[in-house]
């Protein structure tokens, strides 16, 4: 299915609904305050990144679809930071500005690998009549194009009853998709909606409560989908995976891997944006569910919320039967996982190569490395960065699969893909304790030893496994061709 994946670029999608910026603060505790019984968190580190109805935006464009987000915003510092993220992301941005509504912001305190606390900043309710008119006009002018319309509602207040009944039927009349995340128990607002994604809670809240079997929530889910004639609904369900309800045909249970869940914060905004792609791109419900599933595999697998990329979504889908998925970052993403296991006290270790054709060589390698410190994080050469290394015809595996292989080894800990001929940037961000190289270098020849060295940390040379190399295995199977 990953061969798909490339329609999913220039795929022009609409999402409206309640915006955020999720703020982070990365802490650690060493003591409680003299003043009362609380922990004193010395904050070592600040991050925002979009949240709510702007991260499925962001999501959309880390798969390369055109993306115009529609919805409000306040005209404060917050407001500022989300706008200059979308205009980073490529993302159009079609926000109303509401000088007295303060732009929504959840700042989430993080220390020990734990949530300490969540302060929401935030003021509920719809918007006043002339902004949700003006909001409707803009719906009308950007949807002629538009291949699927989500409509992302965390219940602030944007996405009034009116103004989903008038959305829904609007792009019906015209043949457009629309994709409902819902929030709350009033779902009638949905009516006609092509899709909604509940998770199995909302369901439930919506059914009366929990049923007492996998039949029962089935038989729920048929019941909602029909009454609000929806064409589909899907379930999100977590570990247990998903349920696909469909007008036409029989409900399809789609499985879960196993995954290693750090938060689980943003999975269904993937979810919807990875539905609505993959819809929108000419995947069948049943596929595009599928692909979306992996999808939130990834995220799951990343402290804070997190966009998924087109590199990791085509990495998830080749992972989805090794189960090793949470382990390929970018370079942002991997810096927030490094800062996370270093206020655990971890010791991080940082090694880099192409890894094209892994062999015997690389693995001892691999091994001795991460007996260097407790997490081993592996930076690894890009197609583009290997060509210029290399030369033609090399590398021979794509990143993708040179990625995969490596997250599967159970001494990797991360794999981060770079673009540069040095990964002199990576070990900048991530300030590994040690780094480590083969012993054909010399100490003063490693890139990156000076600043390793600089901040307390140490250069490691290991042995090489004499004999062993991609050229070398290349040549070997060029000579045996040649005797055939």
């Amino acid at each position: 299915m990953s061969d798909r994946l490339s329609s999913f670029c220039g795929v022009n999608i609409l999402v409206v609904g309640d915006v955020m910026l999720d703020y982070y603060q990365w802490c650690e505790v060493t003591r409680i305050s003299p003043e009362a019984p609380v922990p004193v968190v010395r904050v070592r580190d600040k991050t925002s990144v979009l949240g709510g109805a702007a991260n499925v935006a962001a999501n959309l464009a880390g798969l390369g679809c055109k993306t115009v987000l529609l919805g409000a915003r306040g005209d404060d510092e917050a407001g500022r930071v989300l706008a200059h993220h979308l205009r980073s992301a490529g993302i159009e941005d079609k926000l109303l500005i509401e000088p007295h509504r303060p732009t929504t912001t959840k700042t989430r305190v993080l220390a020990q690998g734990q949530q300490l606390i969540r302060l929401d900043e935030e003021e509920i309710g719809i918007l006043s009549a002339a902004a949700a008119e003006e909001l409707f006009s803009r719906y009308r002018a950007l949807l002629p194009g538009k291949r699927a319309v989500i409509l992302s509602d965390y219940g602030k207040g944007v996405l009034s009853g009116a103004l989903c009944r008038d959305m829904i039927g609007h792009a019906g009349a015209r043949n457009v998709a629309v994709l409902v995340d819902p929030k709350g128990k009033d779902w009638d607002r949905y009516r006609h909606a092509t899709c909604i994604t509940p998770n199995e809670s909302e369901l439930e809240a919506v059914l009366g409560g929990p049923g007492k079997s996998e039949q029962d929530l089935l038989t729920g889910a048929i019941k909602v989908q029909k009454e609000l004639c929806l064409d589909h609904l899907l379930v999100t369900r977590g570990a247990k995976g998903m349920i696909l309800v469909r007008r036409d045909g029989e409900p399809a249970v789609i499985a879960a891997k196993p995954r290693e869940v750090f938060d689980v914060s943003g999975a269904g905004d993937t979810v919807i944006a990875v539905l609505a792609a993959g819809v929108a791109a000419g995947l069948s419900w049943s596929n595009a569910a599928r692909v979306a599933n992996a999808a939130a595999g990834a995220v799951v697998g990343k402290v804070g919320t997190h966009a998924i990329s087109m590199d990791e979504l085509q990495v998830a889908l080749r992972l989805d039967e090794i189960g090793s998925l949470h382990k390929i970052f970018n370079l942002d993403d991997a810096k927030m996982q490094v800062d996370a296991w270093r206020v655990l006290g971890e010791r991080v270790v940082f090694t880099n190569g192409c890894f094209d054709l892994l062999h015997v060589g690389h693995i001892k390698l691999l091994q001795a490395a991460a007996k260097e410190g407790s997490k081993l994080v592996v930076g690894l050469n890009s197609d583009a960065s290997v060509g210029r290394l290399k030369g033609v015809g090399r590398p021979i595996l794509r990143q993708q699969d040179r990625a995969s292989i490596l997250a599967a080894l159970e001494c990797v800990d991360m794999v981060v893909i770079f673009d540069e001929d040095t990964p002199l940037n990576l070990i900048q961000v991530l300030r590994p304790e040690v780094l480590v190289k083969g012993a054909d270098y010399v100490r003063t020849g490693v890139v990156g030893h000076q600043l390793v060295e600089a901040w307390g940390g140490q250069v490691v040379l290991v042995p090489l496994a004499a004999g062993s190399s991609t050229t070398n295995i290349v040549k070997m199977i060029q000579k045996n061709s040649s005797l055939h």
